[in-house]
């Protein structure tokens, strides 16, 4: 008997909500039913579309299914143990009857036992699941989301709305410090669990988008700080922004475009802390009048300089 694919027959993914599901059903519902289509096995394919959507809009069914299908090998035969269906109301398909047989192998015949080598030939209480006087239970599958945060929300850990899957939504608390691709697992808000079993879990994964500002690497964050030119021959303490407010930094006299400058513990929160690097960038403001361009020629006259002198002496 051959395995049926539920999700492939209404052309939905397998993490794909009930919403979906439920719009796809409806969709090859009309193409295919059987007074209107011109399509050659319209009546077939209708009872398909039906029995699939019998089985994967409903939750516990869909998780049994769901369980026996992560299993299913090529080639196996179905030997249905007694008590499959205890715990379950299964009444005609949504499409107007005509179960196949692999629909009443799993849900009217009893379904599969699991032992050490996969499904088929049961083993009674210790089958798949656990059958318990002919009842039926295992637990939910676990399910995978992600979501995307700013870098000032990852550093604070705030709490944010996540939209699952399966149409519900969530408000996660995101841990400060966590780091981009790290996984968040919410213990029993994954899958529906059958027959009392207990759900599954979440396992999230943080994204963290660009900032126009900072940048991170690993856990320290950087800033590109632009300072005057005399803020930078001179030295000066100025104000800088950081993800924890303003810092007051000191700019030693004679820095350079590119130095960088540390304040330690002051990046990421963790244990321990990253570092918050601030790399200058010294700017020239625009002569915009006679007396500024006055200036200029000035600075030309005192200084003695040549910032291309490194590349004419290596010619």
């Amino acid at each position: 008997m051959q395995y049926v694919d539920y999700y492939k027959v209404l052309g939905v993914e397998r993490h794909a909500s009930q919403a979906e599901i439920k719009k796809a059903y409806r969709r090859l519902a009309r193409k295919y039913h059987p007074d209107v289509s011109k399509e050659a096995n319209a009546e077939a394919r209708f009872k398909e579309i039906g029995e699939a959507y019998e089985v994967l809009k409903d939750s516990e069914k869909r998780a049994a299914y769901d369980q026996l299908g992560s299993n299913w090998k090529a080639g196996q035969e179905f030997h249905a143990p007694p008590g499959w269906d205890a715990s379950f109301n299964f009444g005609g398909a949504a499409g107007g009857g005509g179960f196949s047989d692999f629909f009443r192998a799993i849900f009217e015949e009893g379904g599969f036992t699991h032992n050490a080598r996969g499904f088929g030939g049961g083993q009674g209480a210790a089958g798949f699941g656990g059958f318990r006087g002919g009842g039926f239970s295992q637990p939910g599958q676990n399910l995978e989301s992600q979501i995307s945060i700013t870098l000032a929300q990852a550093f604070r850990g705030d709490k944010v709305k996540l939209r699952v899957s399966d149409g519900r939504s969530l408000n996660v608390r995101i841990p400060a410090g966590v780091r981009d691709g790290q996984k968040i697992r919410l213990a029993g808000q994954g899958g529906p669990g059958v027959g009392g079993g207990k759900r599954g879990d979440l396992l999230i994964t943080v994204r963290i988008k660009p900032d126009a500002h900072f940048s991170l690497d690993g856990k320290d964050i950087e800033l590109t700080l632009p300072v005057a030119p005399w803020e930078a021959a001179l030295g000066a303490r100025i104000t800088v922004p950081t993800l924890n407010g303003k810092l007051q930094m000191k700019i030693p006299a004679g820095s350079s475009p590119g130095k960088r400058l540390r304040v330690k513990g002051r990046g990421m929160p963790g244990q321990p802390p990253g570092d918050f690097y601030v790399n200058l960038q010294v700017t020239a403001p625009p002569a915009e009048n006679d007396e500024q361009k006055a200036l200029y020629e000035k600075m030309r006259e005192a200084f003695e300089f040549d910032p291309r002198s490194t590349l004419n002496s290596s010619s």
